[in-house]
Parts: structure tokens; C-alpha cells; sequence
């Protein structure tokens, strides 16, 4: 499942990726000021760790992938029929993810 879920989400990416305005937010933080192209990334390089299908925004996931100098990020993305929407993007806290920054602590 998840590896269609990653083609879907790829495949909409290509057509049009939208980045919403909490997203655009939490990647200006001057603490964390995550790049597009690194969410961009994240998504054709990344994996999927968590799947949302009964999210309220429609079906979602978080992916993590890595951007500048190799830090970790994890976007939570949902794909609509034309388009990628970016619900958030962030850096793992490591106090609250494993070391791999793949599961919840």
C-alpha cells in the first residue's frame, strides 16, 4: 500500500505541489527554514514512515527525507487529483523520535 500511496504521491508532485500557508509558516521559522527544494526532496527521495488514510483534510502521510547538509524532515503531504497539497513541513525533534527519526518515542 504504501508503495502505490508514494507513486500517487510522486506523480501529483510532478503536476503541481501546493504549499499551504501553516506549511509556508513552519518552514520560515528562523530555527528550522526548510527550502522547497528540500521538501521537494523529500518527496521523490524520501519514504513514507506514518499513513493517514482517515485524516479529515482526505487521505495523507508523513514522509521523511533529508535535505542541506543531511538533516532529517518530515513532511506530512496529501495528494489530491491534480496536485500535491504540503499540510506541514518540520525538523524531527530527537527527543521525540527514535534515533532514525522513523518512529514516534
Amino acid at each position: 500500500m504504501d508503495n502505490v500511496l508514494k507513486i500517487r504521491i510522486e506523480e501529483v508532485a510532478k503536476k503541481k505541489i501546493l504549499f499551504l500557508p501553516h506549511t509556508i509558516q513552519q518552514m520560515s521559522r528562523p530555527e528550522r527554514m526548510i527550502t522547497t527544494r528540500e521538501v521537494k526532496n523529500v518527496i521523490f527521495e524520501g519514504e513514507i514512515i506514518e499513513n493517514y488514510p482517515d485524516d479529515l483534510r482526505g487521505h495523507s502521510c508523513l514522509l521523511l527525507g533529508y535535505g542541506i547538509n543531511n538533516r532529517p524532515i518530515h513532511v506530512v503531504c496529501s495528494p489530491k487529483l491534480d496536485y500535491l497539497a504540503i499540510i506541514t513541513a518540520y525538523l524531527p525533534n530527537s527527543n521525540e523520535w527514535s534515533e532514525d527519526f522513523k518512529r514516534r518515542i
